[in-house]
């Protein structure tokens, strides 16, 4: 689907020329993964491929939002005068949570729109296409009604629909990932402060590659909630031990203690690697600003080992990828995103790309019996309006 298919069709649905358009990223996760909701630090960047949004205002409070990605729903109306969740309704619901917080937080909404949306993120891939949506979003309504959001009011409100509208109890990083990208730069997030700085992302020599399984994961209906769960179960035995508020709070030097208070294996496992993975990430961004590529990419691989054997949210599919990407000549690769399926990304020598997709995807195909598909990755900026 192109650009210039999704403003036709707008003139098809609407009988009009859409009278803005807009953008925002999605973003990939280098490393930090599932501790986001545990107060950890985390190592996102925006990346080139996002969410377009077609629009034109509307002299009646209808929204009618039409998905090039989503193309069988068809045209979904709906009123300012319901915003209730309604599973009928799917992606449009993303849409409806963040006008409904927006009016909660006295906002004034003064018309409703008409809207073509087209996402250039796979679907259910793990590069936060649902985030994307919530931060476009937000970026439209402050234009279009003139709320003047600023970018972290955007990422709260994002992680607020999230949360309370969706019913995924996600953490900070997406919608902060997103909403404050800037070109060529990672953002080294602390999520229990909501603090940020931005690193330079520079891999010279190197690429970021994105490879996507092409299994789809649902955020809601994965095993995401029983994650995190476990790690509010545990941080629960372990408060009466330590002085923490969060499960990052604690060194890996105290695992041998954890491992006996908690007294529940499973439990331990996920500790483990909530507490290791936050190590790993301030390590990580250190040694990239230091441009020491070899160890971050042994970083990569040695997160998605600890996602694999104590978070066990990876799987056949990206384990195939992650194992094939090595083989191919990847100096470190992990999955990305909440795991189940989704993507995987690989650290790999310029040189070597052609060969590398190539390979890894012969590999791939030869395992799981169909294809994965392949992204080169650039760090961008945030939501913006285009037109």
């Amino acid at each position: 689907m192109s650009l210039e298919q999704a403003i036709q069709k707008f003139k098809d649905l609407f009988q009009e020329t859409p009278t803005a358009t807009f953008f925002a990223p999605g973003r990939v996760n280098l490393i930090g993964e599932h501790i986001d909701y545990n107060g950890g630090l985390v190592f996102p960047c925006a990346i080139s491929q996002g969410t377009y949004a077609f629009v034109s205002k509307r002299e009646d409070n209808l929204f009618q939002a039409y998905s090039m990605n989503f193309e069988s729903l068809g045209l979904v109306s709906f009123s300012l005068d319901d915003l209730s969740f309604n599973p009928k309704h799917e992606w449009c619901n993303y849409i409806k949570g963040v006008l409904e917080t927006l009016q909660e937080q006295n906002h004034e909404i003064t018309c409703g729109l008409n809207l073509v949306v087209l996402g250039t993120l796979p679907n259910g891939s793990g590069l936060s296409s649902s985030a994307s949506l919530e931060v476009l979003m937000c970026k439209l309504c402050s234009d279009l009604y003139e709320l003047n959001l600023d970018p972290v009011q955007m990422a709260l409100i994002g992680k607020y629909v999230e949360n309370h509208y969706i019913g995924v109890n996600s953490g900070i990083m997406d919608q902060f990932a997103i909403a404050l990208g800037e070109k060529n730069k990672a953002l080294l997030l602390d999520c229990a402060l909501q603090k940020y700085q931005y690193i330079p992302l520079e891999l010279d020599g190197y690429k970021l590659i994105i490879m996507n399984t092409n299994k789809r994961r649902e955020l809601a209906d994965s095993k995401y909630n029983e994650r995190f769960a476990e790690c509010q179960e545990a941080l629960a035995i372990l408060k009466k031990h330590y002085t923490i508020e969060h499960l990052c709070d604690l060194p890996s030097q105290e695992l041998d203690h954890i491992k006996g208070y908690l007294q529940n294996d499973t439990l331990y496992k996920r500790v483990k690697h909530v507490i290791t993975e936050n190590e790993r990430v301030i390590t990580a961004h250190k040694v990239l600003f230091d441009k020491n590529l070899k160890t971050f990419g042994e970083l990569l691989t040695a997160s998605h080992v600890s996602l694999k054997d104590d978070y066990c949210v990876t799987g056949k599919a990206l384990d195939t990828l992650v194992e094939a990407a090595l083989n191919a000549g990847a100096i470190g690769a992990r999955m990305t995103g909440a795991g189940f399926g989704g993507c995987a990304i690989s650290l790999v020598p310029e040189e070597k790309i052609d060969s590398f997709i190539e390979q890894v995807g012969k590999q791939y195909q030869e395992v799981m019996e169909y294809a994965a598909s392949f992204y080169i990755a650039t760090a961008n900026a945030g939501p913006i309006r285009l037109a």
